[in-house]
């Protein structure tokens, strides 16, 4: 026989497709510049998206238009009017009509944003930039979830692509900004370490107690300086030059730092050039080292209670650590009477009555410490914390009162003062927990049913956004009935909405993977969208729990066609390769033909058929090269 190996057809038994005893003819010889694999006219070359060719379009459906553009323009005012979960489900029902509109999805990823849901606002950031790569507002989306997820890299990495597209975009730039403020700095320099004393949480009441210092806090020049060095520590050198920026970091030392004519001053540095020659006083020698600053009794007896207060908190940190709470509060109580001026008192004890589950002491310290701290302007910090830990005692509470309201703001109010990830965990599930709570009380399987049987009479009717509402709202009344996302996968395919329609039948197979119709309307949705061997797949996985499921097996056969017209050659240069850039999408295609040893594989049914035979022996190696055939990207004759 004059006829060189081939590959079984698909759906046949793998065994005997290579025969061990059949020895091929030797190939032909090819011209010496034989091109790589990637090249040869019988494995076909990674093919690239051929620009020139429109793409075909889906004849026009008007009204489905005019309710996506209705159904966006209520998400835009929901959206300006600060209604974030309102506008996102507006987006969604848009999406749902225009699937293939990058701007639902970017609208949508905002309101997931401001709702602090960043997964969800990662995942259509993701489909944004899919969808249409040179829009530089895409990766602004991009950045800003990635940025919320906790992923400061991959923000800067999106904000740079935006601006590659558009310079001069201020959004980026100030998103870029913020992305990088956000990386992991660098341990602390010198300048760092003894700028760190100004994020303690007694420089307010130090400054305010000190005669001298006390008339600093009335000058807005010099607060924004100590806010400034709050955030930056690094930035100390900056106001050395600062007689104030002296006086405060003297008092905070308590050393005195005095030049000449004892006023306070930057060190002079060990390399500045000499003055020009004039009359000087006799300078006196620097001292080695800074002389303690004198204190007052008042000052004196001041410290001393400091001192107190935290010898009682750390025995109440103790005692506390070892779940004795009773005694943990007197010692806490006790610092508080001691000094008045450290709110972490407060808060200690209120984490002490969160424990014992007294929940209502906890929010009154709580709130103490709030107000008692802003009195006090303490670090953002400390309120931050304290604002949490009522926030946590709130939506314990709300377990009992189903009220996650007021739990939510006291998180959203305590992220504005310090954004830090335990905050945002709790947060995120209060919202959660309050989703559930709604959930359960909207769960209704009666009335589902009648939202279904709605659906069904809109579906015959063919009007499938109507129809889509209905079974919507039947999932939001019970949302574990496979049958309602198979029916709402079924309208999707019919308004083209191909990837909200594969989502519903993944669904209804997770629900149930014994209920055929799962794999149908998977099956279908891959093969329209010319993915013959992963629909092949779906179906093979059907008839294991069905296996005499018909419309399964027809669903088998008509992918079998189309992968082996591929095989004989049946199918124009345009359809293709539309087939092969789909496969290329693949993330396991573009593995195996990335894969070296794969690579000379190929290189062997091309020039050694014998080595071919040796190959195919192996499961792995054969399993490979029938992916490849079943997507086209090999051909075997």
């Amino acid at each position: 026989k004059n006829t060189t190996s081939r590959i079984a057809e698909i759906g046949r038994p793998p065994s005997g497709t290579f025969s061990p005893q059949y020895n091929p003819p030797p190939p032909r010889r090819l011209p010496h510049r034989t091109p790589p694999v990637d090249s040869n006219p019988t494995i076909s070359s990674r093919p690239h998206p051929d620009r020139s060719q429109p793409k075909r379009k889906q004849p026009a459906n008007q009204p489905i238009a005019m309710a996506a553009d209705e159904a966006k323009a209520k998400g835009n005012a929901a959206f300006s009017a600060g209604r974030f979960e309102e506008a996102a489900g507006h987006f969604g029902d848009a999406v749902a009509l225009a699937p293939d509109n990058h701007v639902l999805f970017s609208n949508r990823s905002a309101a997931y944003a401001s709702l602090h849901r960043y997964k969800e606002a990662l995942a259509d950031a993701e489909r944004t930039v899919a969808l249409r790569p040179d829009w530089a507002k895409g990766y602004s989306r991009l950045g800003a979830a990635r940025l919320g997820s906790g992923d400061a890299a991959g923000a800067v990495e999106a904000y740079e692509k935006g601006l590659a597209l558009d310079p001069s975009n201020a959004a980026l730039k100030d998103g870029l900004a913020q992305a990088r403020s956000a990386l992991p700095r660098r341990p602390a320099s010198g300048a760092d370490a003894i700028g760190k004393i100004f994020q303690g949480a007694d420089l307010w009441s130090k400054i305010a107690a000190d005669p001298t210092t006390r008339a600093y806090l009335d000058q807005p020049d010099f607060m924004q300086m100590l806010r400034d060095l709050q955030r930056n520590p690094g930035n100390l050198n900056n106001y050395l030059s600062d007689p104030r920026m002296m006086q405060v970091l003297s008092l905070m030392l308590n050393v005195k730092v005095q030049n000449q004519n004892n006023e306070a001053s930057e060190p002079t540095p060990a390399k500045s050039s000499p003055p020009p020659p004039q009359k000087q006083p006799e300078t006196k020698p620097r001292e080695p080292e800074p002389e303690p600053v004198e204190m007052t009794d008042e000052e004196k007896e001041r410290k001393e209670r400091k001192a107190a207060a935290q010898k009682e908190k750390e025995a109440g940190n103790a005692a506390y650590k070892k779940k004795d709470f009773d005694t943990a509060i007197q010692h806490y109580t006790k610092a508080m009477e001691l000094d008045d001026e450290d709110i972490s008192y407060l808060t200690n004890r209120a984490a002490v009555y969160l424990e014992m589950g007294q929940y209502d002491d906890c929010i009154k310290d709580c709130d103490t410490a709030v107000e008692r701290g802003r009195e006090l302007r303490a670090d953002f910090k400390m309120v931050s914390r304290a604002l949490t830990r009522k926030g946590t005692a709130l939506a314990k509470l709300a377990k009992s009162s189903k009220d996650y309201d007021v739990a939510i703001e006291t998180f959203q109010k305590a992220l504005t003062e310090h954004r830090n990830p335990d905050t945002l965990k709790r947060l995120n599930d209060a919202e959660r927990a309050k989703k559930e709570l709604e959930q359960q009380e909207y769960y209704d399987p009666k009335l589902a049913d009648e939202e279904r049987e709605k659906g069904n009479e809109f579906f015959k009717q063919q009007k499938y956004p109507e129809a889509v509402k209905h079974y919507t709202e039947a999932l939001r009344r019970n949302p574990k009935d496979p049958k309602v996302y198979s029916n709402r996968a079924a309208c999707y395919t019919k308004l083209g909405a191909m990837p909200e329609g594969l989502k519903d039948a993944e669904k209804c197979i997770e629900l149930d993977p014994t209920f055929s119709k799962g794999y149908t309307r998977k099956g279908a949705i891959q093969f329209f969208m010319k993915e013959y061997d992963k629909a092949m797949e779906t179906y093979q996985e059907g008839l294991k729990h069905d296996p005499s499921n018909q419309e399964l097996l027809d669903g088998v056969k008509r992918c079998i066609q189309q992968i082996n017209k591929a095989n004989r050659g049946e199918l124009t240069p345009e359809e293709l390769k539309e087939r092969q850039g789909k496969a290329m999408q693949d993330p396991e295609i573009q593995n195996i033909l990335t894969d070296p040893v794969m690579r000379q594989v190929l290189i062997d049914f091309q020039e050694n058929p014998r080595a071919a035979q040796d190959h195919l022996k192996n499961p792995g190696v054969k399993q490979k090269i029938q992916k490849l055939v079943s997507a086209g990207i090999v051909q075997m004759k």
